[in-house]
């Protein structure tokens, strides 16, 4: 019996049942079912949020990735070739984009304390090729420093940021996806602001990027029957931007609820077997609260006798995934060694309490390897 399950979709959502279902009837009265009112509503929301001046709905996190890359290709910033630096401990979704486009991924090893690209490793990776840096927020930490905006300053780098797990943190007052030059998010269900379904997002300053990718979002279209570009179909659902505006309009009290089950865990886990995250590059929203621990299969199985659901984000890097052979020879012993160890611990706020995780800090607290 799992007392604490790692996540319940169904208890998200009813979290915000009523007003989901109006903003469904909503959309299906208006009789606009793509585009109109409630992707531009939106947008202009998502943009406010995070102090960008251009926000588009896209289809998908993945979509969002793609289209600024694409983006920036069709406005002569990039080409086939060229090199983006990714960090080597990273969701795949952050590699296919820049392999899809043609461009070639430069991998830089994680810190061990952030699991977040190590800024002081970047400017070693820097070639005569490279064109931009793409970092990775993961698991909700900023992944973002004045190190990495120096770099790309010297070198004329775009900084791109994958924002599909930090919406609502910030460094230094600034939030993520307004921290460098375009930002891509996902709205996947099981991300801290979820749709009912797949939906996504690009924020930038440059009007020519937004552009451009609104364009190459609607069949490579500026206008109707008037393609710039060969194109593709990713556009945001008018009904999903409806619920997205539901659940962004209660992002910081997602925020604080994550916040403050990892502040339980933080206070209250003690066990050296377990090495906990630690909150150190700015403000941190816990998509995933990631431990570490040496033998994962077996503390997993202790937890799931001790009815705690847990997860593993991720099992395996991208540069070891069977669709990147090519890249298996490459020695990324940090990113290999996160990705034997890291172990995710229950963090949403709809499923589960502060006091539950104080209980759980206990079962944890209890595991022995011995």
């Amino acid at each position: 019996m799992i007392r604490y399950p790692f996540l319940d979709l169904a208890k998200v959502t009813a979290s915000y049942a009523c007003e989901l279902k109006e903003a469904c009837n909503r959309v299906i009265d208006s009789g606009r079912y793509v585009g109109g009112e409630e992707v531009e509503t939106f947008e202009t929301m998502l943009a406010s949020s995070c102090g960008a001046a251009y926000a588009v709905g896209v289809a998908n996190g993945l979509d969002a990735l793609r289209l600024i890359l694409r983006g920036y290709v069709e406005l002569g910033e990039m080409k086939p070739g060229d090199e983006v630096i990714v960090p080597s401990n990273t969701y795949i979704a952050t590699v296919l984009a820049v392999t899809d486009m043609g461009l070639t991924p430069v991998f830089v090893e994680p810190s061990l304390v952030t699991m977040n690209i190590d800024d002081t490793l970047i400017e070693a990776a820097v070639t005569p090729r490279t064109r931009a840096i793409l970092t990775v927020h993961l698991y909700g930490q900023p992944a973002y420093s004045r190190l990495m905006r120096d770099i790309a300053a010297r070198h004329g780098l775009k900084v791109i940021e994958d924002n599909a797990q930090a919406i609502g943190a910030s460094v230094d007052g600034m939030s993520t996806g307004h921290l460098g030059d375009a930002a891509a998010f996902s709205f996947y269900p099981t991300k801290n602001i979820g749709a009912i379904g797949d939906a996504g997002a690009v924020t930038t300053d440059d009007s020519r990027l937004a552009d451009a990718v609104r364009a190459l979002a609607n069949y490579g279209s500026s206008r109707r029957y008037h393609n710039i570009y060969q194109g593709y179909n990713s556009r945001l659902d008018t009904i999903q931007a409806a619920m997205l505006k539901v659940r962004l309009a209660r992002l910081e009290e997602e925020t604080e609820g994550r916040r403050a089950i990892a502040a339980v865990y933080g206070g209250n886990i003690v066990n050296d077997r377990v090495i906990l995250p630690a909150e150190v590059t700015g403000r941190h929203v816990w998509h995933q609260y990631v431990v570490r621990v040496a033998d994962r299969d077996r503390f997993r199985a202790y937890m799931l006798d001790h009815g705690v659901g847990t997860d593993v984000n991720y099992p395996l890097s991208p540069h070891r995934q069977p669709c990147y052979k090519e890249y298996s020879g490459l020695s990324l012993p940090i990113a290999d060694k996160l990705a034997a160890e890291v172990v995710s611990l229950p963090v949403n706020p709809a499923c589960t309490s502060p006091d539950d995780a104080l209980a759980i800090s206990e079962i944890v607290n209890n595991y022995r390897n011995d």
